[in-house]
C-alpha cells in the first residue's frame, strides 16, 4: 500500500469559475460527493509538497500549481464531513507550459492537451485489463475476509495476482522500449517498476529525453535506484557483530559530529523523523531509557526526511535532551545503515561494533538496554 506523506505548506480555496484556458489543470470528474478536491503537488526533485483545496462546480474544476517547472500532481476527493481521505488518487506529471484537461473518474480518466498526455493514455489503456483483473481479485479476497474465511484460503485465491503484476511489469518495459525517444518513457519508468526492472530500463531511455524537460524525473528515478542498490549492499555489512560505519553530520549548533568520536562508550543511533507517528509515539520511552542509561550510553538522534526547520522544531517541542544530528544526501546515513523503516535503533559497542538492530518501536530494544546496564 502506498504511503502518502502530506506536507501542508499552504491551503488555498480556488474556484472552477476561473477561465480554464489559463489553468494548468482543468476538466470534469464524476463521483466526487463533496464537490471538492484535494490537490497535492510538488516540484519534481523537491521534498516539499503543497496541498490545495479546489472547489468544483457541477463536477468541473480548474486550478494552477504555479511555477513553470516539472510537477507531480495527485488529486483526491475531499471527504464529506469527518470522513477519512480515500487512498484513491488521480496521479499525473504536469509538463511546464503544457496544460492538461482531465475527464472521467479518479480511477478511470483520460488526459488531453499534448502528445505527452495522449501517450500516458496509451500506457493506461495497455495496463487496464490487468488492473481490472487485480481489482476483481482484491474484491473477492476482501469479501472472503469479511466472511471469516481462513487466511490460507484467501492467499490462495489471491495467488493469480502475481501473474497480472508480472504482466504489467512486462507491458511497462515494452512501452519504454517502444517510446524510448519520447518524454513518456521517463513517466513509464517512474511508475511502479521493481528496482531490478528500473535498472534494466535506465539506459533504454534515449539521451535527449534523459536530459530534456523530463531530466528532473529521470534523475529522481536514477537516484532512487542508486540508493536502493547502495542500501542492499549496506545490508550485507550492517549486521550484528560487524563494525559500525563511521559518518560525520552536523548537530543543532552547526558543529560537525563524527560517530567514531564516541569510541569507548555505548552508543544508540536513533533514525527518526517528525513525520513518523511511531517515532513520536516512542519518545516518552526513549526519554525514560535515556534517563536510566545516559551515564553509560550516548544517544544520537539522526533526523531523516525533514526540513531543518521541522527538525529543530520537533527536537524543541518534544524536549529530547540527547545529541541530535540531521541526515542529508552526502552522506545519506540512512542508506549507509540500510534503514528501511522508522524508527530504527542501532546499539553500538564501545569498540565500535554493532550489537543490536531494532526496527520499529520494539519493547525488546528497551529490555536489551536494561541488560547493558547490569
Amino acid at each position: 500500500m502506498k504511503k502518502i506523506y502530506w506536507m501542508l505548506l499552504s491551503a488555498s480555496l480556488l474556484t472552477a469559475c476561473q477561465p480554464a484556458s489559463k489553468m494548468d489543470v482543468s476538466g470534469t470528474l464524476n463521483g466526487i460527493e463533496s464537490d471538492t478536491l484535494l490537490v497535492n503537488h510538488r516540484m519534481v526533485g523537491s521534498g516539499e509538497a503543497q496541498l490545495d483545496t479546489i472547489a468544483m462546480q457541477n463536477g468541473q474544476f480548474a486550478f494552477n500549481v504555479g511555477d513553470s517547472v516539472l510537477k507531480q500532481v495527485y488529486i483526491y476527493a475531499k471527504p464529506s464531513g469527518n470522513g477519512a481521505i480515500s487512498m484513491k488518487a488521480l496521479g499525473l506529471v504536469l509538463l511546464p507550459g503544457r496544460p492538461v484537461t482531465v475527464s472521467g473518474t479518479l480511477d478511470d480518466y483520460r488526459l488531453e492537451g499534448d502528445v505527452f498526455y495522449e501517450a500516458c493514455n496509451e500506457l493506461s489503456d495497455q495496463l487496464r485489463p490487468c488492473i481490472e483483473k487485480l481489482d476483481s481479485l482484491r474484491k473477492v479476497c476482501m469479501q472472503m475476509e469479511a466472511d471469516g474465511i481462513q487466511a490460507d484460503s484467501i492467499r490462495k485465491a489471491y495467488a493469480p495476482s502475481r501473474e497480472f503484476l508480472n504482466r504489467m511489469q512486462d507491458l511497462r518495459c515494452d512501452f519504454i522500449r517502444s517510446h524510448a525517444d519520447q518524454d513518456v518513457a521517463v513517466y513509464a519508468l517512474s511508475r511502479d517498476l521493481p528496482v531490478e526492472k528500473v535498472g534494466e530500463m535506465l539506459d533504454v531511455v534515449a539521451e535527449p529525453v534523459r536530459t530534456g524537460v523530463m531530466a528532473p524525473l529521470y534523475r529522481q528515478v536514477k537516484d532512487g535506484y542508486d540508493k536502493e542498490m547502495a542500501r542492499r549492499a549496506a545490508a550485507e555489512r550492517v549486521k550484528e557483530g560487524n563494525v559500525a560505519p563511521d559518518f560525520t553530520l552536523k548537530d543543532l549548533n552547526g558543529n560537525e559530529f563524527t560517530l567514531s568520536s564516541l569510541r569507548g562508550k555505548y552508543v544508540v543511533l536513533d533514525f527518526w523523523g517528525s513525520w513518523c507517528g511511531w517515532c513520536i509515539k516512542g519518545i516518552p520511552d526513549m526519554k525514560k531509557a535515556y534517563a536510566k542509561c545516559k551515564a553509560k550510553v550516548e544517544f544520537v538522534g539522526i533526523d531523516c526526511r525533514d526540513t531543518e526547520e521541522k527538525w529543530r522544531k520537533a527536537v524543541e517541542e518534544y524536549d529530547m535532551p540527547w545529541l541530535h544530528v540531521r541526515n542529508g544526501d552526502n552522506p545519506d546515513v540512512s542508506v549507509l545503515y540500510a534503514v528501511r523503516g522508522y524508527p530504527t535503533k542501532i546499539v553500538i559497542s564501545p569498540e565500535g561494533t554493532i550489537l543490536k538492530v531494532a526496527v520499529g518501536e520494539d519493547p525488546e530494544f528497551y529490555t536489551y538496554l536494561d541488560g547493558l546496564m547490569k
